[in-house]
């Protein structure tokens, strides 16, 4: 910890172990950001991301990497909700990721929600590397504030490479001081609770997704790759996870 904040990185390494699974020869956690290797399925190797302190706060500077090597499978999630909160300071706090997804490997990022709590300033920054014949499932969920509660300011960036070439990268940001519209009809429209699912298969290359509806509020997108995008919103996190678990089925996974 120092002066501006808590510095922490947890980095994560899977590969395959020889055996039909998959090993972790690198599982380490900082701080508030303790991972767990947890029961897998089959070759797929699972940790959670179990969070140690409170935060991020004002300030502070997370950071989580994985890679998968060719031929393993992974899956990553979190005990509970990251809660975004006001720090001491003025500061804004960051939460960098960042994916490697080898040939013939994959990985599954299902993460619980990032609530942005009252007062408080977060910038998130994903990028993911897929390879040709690797195979990605992403989900991000952010909620806007607790109950009855406004929202801090958040901005979020997600860019995703495949095979080297940038297939999606957007940008958002919510609440005060963000540009005007955020919250309008065609951002928001006064919902507060926003998500996203990116699949990446090589099977799309042959059979691309077609662009359509999801129900009310959600959408897929075919991407400019073997890849698609399902972006949704909603009143509240459990409207919106369900709107994404519903669309990642009509996936097939």
């Amino acid at each position: 910890m120092t002066g501006t904040g808590v510095r922490a990185l947890a980095r994560i390494v899977a590969r395959p172990d020889g055996r039909g699974g998959t090993a972790l020869p690198v599982l380490e956690g900082e701080g508030p950001l303790a991972l767990r290797r947890t029961r897998g399925s089959g070759a797929e190797a699972r940790v959670m991301v179990v969070g140690a302190m409170s935060g991020p706060l004002g300030g502070d500077r997370f950071g989580i990497e994985a890679r998968v090597e060719a031929g393993g499978r992974l899956s990553v999630g979190s005990a509970a909700a990251t809660i975004a909160l006001p720090g001491q300071g003025k500061e804004e706090a960051r939460y960098d990721v960042r994916l490697e997804v080898a040939d013939e490997a994959e990985l599954r990022w299902l993460p619980e929600q990032l609530i942005s709590a009252g007062g408080s300033d977060l910038r998130v920054r994903t990028r993911v590397d897929v390879a040709a014949g690797g195979r990605l499932v992403l989900r991000e969920e952010q909620v806007l504030g607790r109950v009855g509660e406004e929202p801090g300011r958040l901005g979020s960036r997600l860019t995703v490479r495949v095979a080297g070439r940038v297939v999606l990268d957007q940008e958002l940001a919510c609440g005060p001081g963000a540009p005007g519209g955020w919250d309008g009809p065609a951002v928001l429209a006064g919902h507060r609770a926003v998500g996203q699912l990116v699949v990446i298969r090589p099977e799309f290359a042959e059979e691309p997704m077609a662009a359509r509806m999801l129900g009310e509020c959600a959408a897929l997108t075919p991407l400019a790759g073997p890849a698609v995008l399902v972006s949704a919103v909603a009143g509240d996190a459990l409207r919106l996870r369900r709107k994404l678990d519903e669309a990642l089925a009509r996936l097939g996974d």
